[in-house]
């Protein structure tokens, strides 16, 4: 075999890796229409489980009154709350009279996830059975917890729930907003109901306690990206991570283009760290022959969608002049593509101002690529994505 030979094998091999994953979605849906699952398993018996529901906050606590507030309205009575003010000092923000909120204040600055969610487990009041993950620019819908333990309950040890917008202020974040709304429909709803898992969305999320600390705590995890480690951790243990529609947690979206980029490149640092954990756990679906492992394998290592629909417009382009018959295929991937992505906002009720946002997705996908250049350097730049505190 010639040099040539190899490199054009190489090629044609990355063109269908990323034509893939233009089709993949399309093929769940297929598969998911095929298989017509039942929309949630109903347990048997549900019991009220002790939940610990852990608000982490950095640096930034204008938004934890509200957050407080939309916790303690919730329609379940066995939980305490712990709000873990990293780099943050005593304010009024944090002065609460209700005995479930417990207050945490790091003698020293954690700046990571984990580290945060350790320092409250370690701080825990009692011995709860479940931790709650919420950011603290969250609100939680007042059934969240309850469906949450629904899922528990019927013998799952990890469920996510979907996040919806608390804000459409901007076309940014609208757009952040439809990225939402895709990949819940698909790495969510469509992942679980076909047999694997959801991927996790960093909150509004419930894991079992000792499942969490069993993942986790032998883990220094420096950065963004936890719940890629985190769901990788359950993966590998055979486990599956539910998906309940119906746990609903409003999350503040990005509204302006600095904001979008530190979080973005605090993402695509994210997934060039961790998506290697995709090639472990395949292997261990097929070895398996677990279809749970296998298709989660395959979603771990799809990059971020402006990088393979950037990708595949090249291979598109460059095709034109070599390939025309190829480069239609890729014409007809890249329709098929959208009409998936359209077929995501159809399922869910959209707001009419995402729809109108959709024509700003060029300058989205600018600012995406600005991300990119920064990757590399994303968590030295920032922490945690600082929004702009509006009464709302």
């Amino acid at each position: 075999m010639t040099f040539t030979d190899l490199s054009g094998i190489i090629l044609w091999t990355i063109q269908i890796i990323i034509g893939f994953n233009l089709i993949f979605p399309l093929i769940l849906y297929i598969w998911w229409k095929l298989k017509s699952p039942k929309s949630r398993v109903k347990p048997v018996t549900i019991q009220e489980k002790d939940f610990a529901v852990i608000v982490t906050a950095y640096e930034q606590t204008s938004f934890i009154p509200k957050v407080v507030e939309s916790i303690l309205k919730v329609n379940y009575s066995n939980y305490l709350v712990y709000i873990v003010a990293d780099k943050c000092t005593p304010n009024p923000d944090l002065n609460f009279n209700d005995e479930r909120v417990n207050v945490l204040f790091p003698p020293e600055v954690i700046a990571s996830n984990t580290g945060s969610h350790f320092y409250a487990i370690n701080n825990f009041i009692r011995e709860h059975e479940v931790l709650m993950i919420v950011d603290s620019d969250n609100l939680l819908d007042s059934d969240i917890v309850k469906e949450l333990n629904t899922s528990l309950s019927s013998g799952f040890e990890a469920v996510q729930g979907i996040r919806e917008a608390k804000n459409l202020d901007t076309n940014f974040a609208c757009l952040d907003a439809a990225r939402d709304i895709y990949y819940h429909f698909y790495d969510g709803k469509i992942l679980f109901q076909v047999g694997s898992s959801a991927t996790l969305a960093g909150s509004g999320m419930a894991f079992s306690t000792i499942l969490y600390r069993q993942s986790l705590e032998h883990l220094d995890i420096k950065g963004a990206g936890f719940d890629k480690v985190l769901q990788a951790q359950i993966l590998k243990a055979g486990k599956r991570i539910a998906f309940n529609e119906k746990a609903i947690i409003y999350d503040e979206k990005t509204s302006k283009s600095d904001q979008l980029v530190n979080q973005r490149s605090r993402w695509i640092n994210t997934w060039f760290r961790y998506f290697k954990f995709g090639f472990g756990i395949i292997g261990r679906g097929i070895i398996n022959f677990n279809i749970n492992q296998f298709v989660f394998g395959l979603i771990t290592l799809r990059p971020p969608l402006f990088i393979f629909l950037l990708l595949s417009c090249l291979c598109m382009f460059i095709n034109l002049f070599f390939y025309p018959l190829v480069s239609l295929a890729w014409l007809i991937a890249l329709l098929l593509f959208v009409t998936g992505f359209i077929v995501a906002l159809k399922s869910n009720p959209t707001d009419k101002r995402i729809y109108q946002a959709l024509r700003s997705i060029p300058k989205f996908i600018f600012f995406q690529l600005i991300s990119l250049t920064k990757a590399a350097s994303a968590n030295k730049r920032s922490v945690a994505t600082k929004h702009q505190f509006k009464e709302q």
